[in-house]
């Protein structure tokens, strides 16, 4: 399994400590330390879609500007590639599937 985000994110925080809780192993790729780029980001995309993993609700999507620009699904993954920030956190990938955000309730579906 491997965790997304960033590790000061509350929300990052609150899925960790419910797989710590659990027991279950992951892998947390940071980042602020490791890029996740364009390829990455259109393979999530094959499973979710792009409204969940955009974050259009954060600061650095205020800070950017970015409702001024109007983007299309390929400017958002071009956004989304370039600032990390920009993804909703956390992403997790387990078993082939990809969950984005922290949700308690589908957490403990998932992950039984």
């Amino acid at each position: 399994m491997k965790l997304y985000g960033i590790r000061t994110c509350s929300s990052v925080g609150k899925a960790r400590k419910f797989l710590k809780e659990h027991n279950l192993e992951y892998e947390m790729v940071d980042y602020k330390q490791t890029q996740v780029g364009e390829d990455k980001i259109r393979e999530w995309l094959q499973q979710v879609d792009i409204d969940t993993l955009f974050n259009n609700k954060g600061k650095k999507y205020r800070d950017l500007k970015l409702k001024d620009l109007g983007l299309d699904d390929d400017g958002k993954i071009e956004w989304m590639a370039k600032e990390n920030y920009l993804i909703k956190r956390p992403v997790i990938e387990y078993n082939g599937k990809v969950i984005v955000g922290f949700n308690e309730e589908l957490y403990s579906e998932i992950f039984k």
